[in-house]
């Protein structure tokens, strides 16, 4: 059947990309949005001496899962304070490029509950104002330098907004190898399941397709392979190329699915329980396996390419893979007792992200 694949990011791949910095950003005035530690790693100055004078704020204080109590006052002082920018730089893991994402996005008003208001209502919406966003990953996983999402989180009211608009897929993504090498073990893994849960949400997909699948699988094989060995190797720049490859393959294939199953399961558990995104998104991944296998052929041959036609063994794989790198598999490891886990399945197969699972 005919079928259609598009992702409008401009993508520079390799060690040493972010080189490029000043060339691919011209004459135009950049905020830099970026982690605690990005300074300290000589990563602020470095971006410094590329655009020089351009580049007119650092924002370095991004925390994980950016929380709307923070983000309304960056958000309202950006806009503020810069509002002439013309683009915005993510220099960092998933939280900063959310971050960014936010950012990007203006409102009538300037403030921003008005950004937070139009994503509740979840009608589609044209921003008042918006920047330029540039993508810099400095962790292989996230996948969202070639994705239009961001997730805002809310932890006062134990919900979660989801963000995505044509201002939000970056224009350009550099993703530098290089810039991987300071991430921590726990950081690595994290991301690595990360973009091992992207590719097989794309694969375990209604909005699958064949070219988001040849992605979801090369990436899938990849991580498979590469993320015990740079766990063990955290200092292997041609390792954390491997993983900077397939953590890019993943995010490209589900910029076309978006995600299923287990990222819905994921938001919950990290909000009530406090389970890091790449944890809580891939722990399920045996289980999820389990109820995807059977439900469509289509989606079965493309899995049993990845792990042969047995699905016992297949599920064995998995949790053997995970297990190895020490992530408990099952939701009594974090504390969620049967009952509570069957209705969070439940209620996540009907969630956003749920109702692409084939499953659903």
């Amino acid at each position: 059947m005919p079928t259609q694949f598009h992702n409008p990011v401009a993508i520079h791949f390799g060690a040493g990309s972010l080189d490029r910095l000043g060339e691919l950003t011209h004459d135009e005035r950049v905020v830099l949005v970026t982690f605690p530690e990005a300074r300290a790693l000589g990563l602020v100055e470095r971006v410094r001496s590329l655009l020089g004078e351009r580049l007119v704020q650092v924002i370095d204080n991004v925390q994980p899962n950016p929380d709307v109590a923070w983000l309304r006052t960056v958000h309202e002082g950006f806009w503020g304070e810069h509002g002439d920018c013309h683009t915005v730089l993510a220099l960092g893991g998933g939280s900063a490029i959310d971050t960014a994402k936010a950012l990007v996005v203006g409102t009538a008003s300037g403030r921003f509950d008005e950004l937070l208001e139009l994503l509740a209502s979840g009608r589609a919406f044209t921003p008042a104002r918006s920047k330029r966003l540039i993508a810099v990953p400095t962790t292989a996983g996230t996948g969202s330098e070639v994705t239009p999402w961001a997730t805002i989180w809310d932890e006062a009211s134990q919900r979660k907004y989801s963000l995505h608009l044509g201002c939000t897929w970056p224009s350009l993504a550099i993703v530098d190898p290089q810039l991987m090498l300071s991430a921590p073990a726990g950081v690595t893994l994290a991301s690595g399941l990360d973009a091992l849960s992207h590719a097989l949400e794309a694969i375990w997909n209604r909005n699958a397709n064949p070219i988001s699948d040849t992605l979801a699988e090369s990436a899938i094989g990849e991580v498979l392979d590469c993320l015990p060995s740079l766990c063990a190797d955290l200092g292997n720049l041609q390792m954390r190329e491997r993983m900077a490859l397939a953590a890019l393959k993943a995010g490209l294939a589900f910029s076309n699915t978006r995600t299923a199953l287990a990222h819905s399961i994921s938001y919950p558990m990290t909000l009530r329980h406090g389970v890091p995104h790449g944890i809580a998104c891939s722990f399920t991944l045996p289980h999820v396996l389990g109820l995807a296998w059977g439900r469509d052929a289509g989606r079965d041959r493309v899995l049993q390419r990845v792990f042969g036609r047995d699905l016992g063994a297949a599920q064995a794989r998995l949790r053997g893979f995970l297990q190895g790198l020490g992530v408990r598999t099952e939701f009594a490891d974090y504390g969620v007792e049967a009952a509570e886990a069957e209705l969070l399945v439940a209620q996540a197969l009907k969630g956003a992200r749920g109702v692409n699972f084939v499953g659903a």
